[in-house]
């Protein structure tokens, strides 16, 4: 090496701080707000909610369930956030959380979001959109139930970026994440309802806990008929036996008869 290059040194360690020092003021922690007071119409709600308990039945043993709670990508900021209607993150059961960050969790593997007149004070679908896609999320469902032509289109995560499906897709309603398939039912009370469903055809729908109710009673008043009937033609069994055995006992005695007037012919002289 010449003396005309310069001499390059390792970087100095850092030095201990020899004596405490006054600050004007402490460092502001990050706060991760819980809830914010936000519009939501009775229709909006009631599809929501009618969404999670629907997964939350199906899904509780290997995936917790979120709905309207924050998620948060970002650990140095709360305003890189999302509040999806729905959302569902497998691999691990369901608990109640207050928060989800996706540092400490992981990021969701499916949200939804459900339309809403509410939503006219919302950021617009593309800013919502790019906070989905810098979160991580594998696959976004969006519902409008006043779109009669087009009330779902689903996003799927493609080499770092959120990609829409086309319309014309035939597996469009094909729910990745979850293996089950995206249906929408008229529902009495409020109209157009997201629904998820076991077959493409939507038949074997999963079902709202109100439904699984029902069909729980329905089957136990079936088992209840089932039990009677088996009661009853066990009892008609019985009888039909006692009779028979009277019979029997009947023709028994009459033959024991018949037998006993034939030994006493034989026995009486000619």
């Amino acid at each position: 090496m010449s003396s005309s290059e310069p001499t390059v040194r390792p970087p100095a360690a850092p030095r201990e701080r020899a004596r405490a020092h006054v600050y004007s003021r402490p460092p502001e922690p990050v706060v991760f707000p819980e809830a914010e007071e936000v519009p939501e119409t009775n229709r909006h709600l009631e599809l929501r909610t009618a969404l999670y308990l629907i997964l939350k039945r199906e899904l509780a043993q290997v995936a917790t369930l979120g709905s309207d709670q924050f998620v948060y990508w970002d650990p140095t900021t709360s305003r890189k956030r999302l509040a999806p209607d729905a959302f569902v993150r497998l691999g691990m059961p369901h608990r109640t959380f207050r928060t989800w960050k996706t540092w400490l969790h992981g990021a969701p593997d499916l949200g939804v979001e459900i339309v809403s007149e509410s939503d006219e004070g919302e950021p617009d679908w593309e800013e919502k959109l790019a906070r989905y896609r810098a979160s991580g999320i594998r696959e976004v469902v969006r519902f409008d139930p006043d779109d009669r032509a087009r009330p779902i289109r689903v996003w799927d995560a493609l080499d770092g970026d959120l990609v829409e499906r086309a319309p014309d897709d035939p597996e469009l309603r094909v729910c990745e994440a979850l293996g089950l398939f995206w249906t929408v039912m008229e529902d009495p009370s409020v109209g157009p309802m997201l629904r998820l469903s076991r077959d493409r055809e939507g038949h074997d729908l999963l079902p709202t806990p109100d439904e699984a109710e029902a069909r729980a009673r329905e089957a136990e008043a079936k088992a209840r008929e089932a039990e009677a009937r088996t009661r009853e033609a066990e009892a008609r069994t019985r009888e039909v036996n006692r009779e028979l055995e009277a019979e029997v006992e009947a023709l028994r005695a009459e033959l024991a008869q018949v037998k006993g007037k034939r030994r006493t012919r034989r026995r009486s002289p000619g």
